[in-house]
């Protein structure tokens, strides 16, 4: 087989690109006319400038805050652990109520 100057052969010849007229290949319709762009931006309106005299209103400035109380520290400690323990009691009340229900359930189940 002969290979051309393109790089095909044989069967490959079917694929090779047309050969350039400067005008539309046949049967093709030809382009659309673009409308024209739209305008250039031409910037933001012009703004009328504020009345004579004209400035921000002012803000009042509040006063600092003031000092917070000191903490007692070692009470805060004491009262967490209070919480702690009561928590716990309760704990321990609700699983010894819930370990008496299981025990007369599974009594009742056996019995």
């Amino acid at each position: 087989m002969s290979e051309r100057r393109d790089g095909l052969s044989g069967d490959d010849l079917q694929w090779r690109r047309p050969a350039q007229a400067g005008g539309p290949a046949p049967g093709t319709p030809p382009a659309p006319q673009q409308p024209p762009g739209p305008p250039p931006y031409a910037g933001p309106p012009r703004t009328t400038p504020p009345p004579r005299g004209w400035r921000p209103r002012l803000l009042v400035q509040p006063p600092p805050p003031r000092e917070l109380p000191a903490q007692d520290l070692a009470r805060i400690d004491a009262e967490e652990r209070e919480a702690r323990t009561i928590t716990y009691g309760i704990g321990l009340m609700a699983g010894a109520i819930l370990l008496v229900v299981l025990l007369i359930l599974c009594g009742r189940a056996l019995f």
